[in-house]
């Protein structure tokens, strides 16, 4: 095995080169080694590239979503081991600090989002997962990898808004994004039983594929069409039981508690790259409940099963496949939407 390998480099804002970096070796006992197997690239990652993530660090490698088979652990690693394939969790914990073993695995007192941010990602050949016990879950033989890609980042988000919403049987619920996070929260959304689930975005080919693969129940195009009239049509004039934001768009925070109802709840997992307003004196009186925050990725394991059983559909998401050494190509199509790019899964690098 050669000693270096490719990647992509985050040097600080607006530069990410692909470049040669060395491969990782185990630097503590619950470590792991995984050999990349599939990879993808998050919203996130530009995020990181615009400065909009001050705790990222610059010369690290980005990336964050993957799968791959494990090469090597660490003498403290007890669940994981070499030739298995498994999927790696967003989050970094620890399993055994206050927030860790009440589920807020995000703000771990050692972990949290470190991986593509604080410490080497996965846009490369070979990653270093720390608490690999915990940052990483077997992948059962009957799934591949284009199965379970998505359970590193954007299934858990998903889940993790619908699961805010509290949503109930019945439930009329808005979903305010239909990119990647958009479909994988209203397939989550799913799960809970609600009546309606109605889709929001201002790109129509997003809605048309989210109601083609039956994540969605209504679309609307707010660019096009009366958001708030369609909801209280749904709801005796009432509005949404439940909104979930996930695009982080402009005036979208607006938007998600307006079209909500009195005492409804706003489940807020966007992630913002500007200050946000919360105007108070004109939502006084609506009796509103916010809930947000960075993805707590614990129901990895439940998630994979509902994979596995075929209640999540994920593989859909994934419109364009290309080996790492474009990964910068694959970067362009996916920020610019280009060829109806939903998602880029990237295979390893071809030598």
């Amino acid at each position: 095995m050669s000693e270096k390998m490719m990647g992509v480099v985050y040097h600080g804002k607006g530069d990410l080169r692909f470049e040669e970096r060395d491969i990782p070796t185990i630097l503590d006992p619950r470590d792991a080694i995984v050999r990349v197997g599939m990879s993808s690239i998050c919203t996130s990652d530009f995020h990181i590239r615009n400065g909009a993530v001050p705790r990222a660090k610059e010369n690290v490698i980005l990336g964050h979503e993957f799968a791959g088979e494990v090469i090597a652990v660490g003498d403290a690693v007890k669940k994981i081991q070499p030739g298995q394939r498994v999927a790696a969790n967003v989050e970094t914990f620890c399993g055994e600090c206050y927030f860790c073993k009440h589920g807020f695995v995000n703000n771990c007192v050692s972990g949290g989002w470190e991986l593509g941010c604080r410490i080497d990602g996965c846009q490369t050949e070979y990653v270093r997962v720390p608490y690999a016990d915990n940052g990483l879950t077997l992948i059962p033989d009957s799934l591949d990898y284009e199965d379970v890609i998505m359970i590193s980042c954007i299934l858990p988000s998903g889940y993790f808004g619908a699961e805010l919403a509290e949503i109930k049987p019945g439930d009329v619920v808005v979903v305010l994004g239909a990119g990647p996070v958009g479909c994988t929260t209203m397939m989550s959304a799913r799960l809970f039983g609600p009546a309606f689930i109605v889709a929001v975005d201002v790109i129509d080919e997003r809605l048309e594929f989210a109601k083609k693969n039956g994540w969605c129940d209504v679309t609307v195009n707010p660019k096009t069409q009366d958001l708030d009239a369609i909801v209280k049509g749904l709801t005796d004039g009432r509005g949404a039981d439940s909104v979930i934001e996930v695009a982080g768009g402009h005036g979208t925070f607006d938007t998600a508690w307006q079209v909500a109802r009195p005492n409804g709840i706003v489940s807020l997992i966007a992630m913002y790259e500007e200050a946000q307003s919360l105007p108070l004196h004109q939502m006084y009186g609506k009796n509103l409940i916010f809930k947000t925050g960075g993805v707590d990725a614990s129901h990895n394991d439940t998630l994979m099963k509902l994979i596995e059983g075929g209640k999540i559909n994920c593989r859909p998401l994934i419109t364009h496949t290309m080996p790492l050494n474009d990964i910068m190509h694959g970067y362009e199509i996916f920020e610019k939407h280009l060829d109806g790019c939903v998602k880029v899964a990237i295979t390893p690098y071809e030598r």
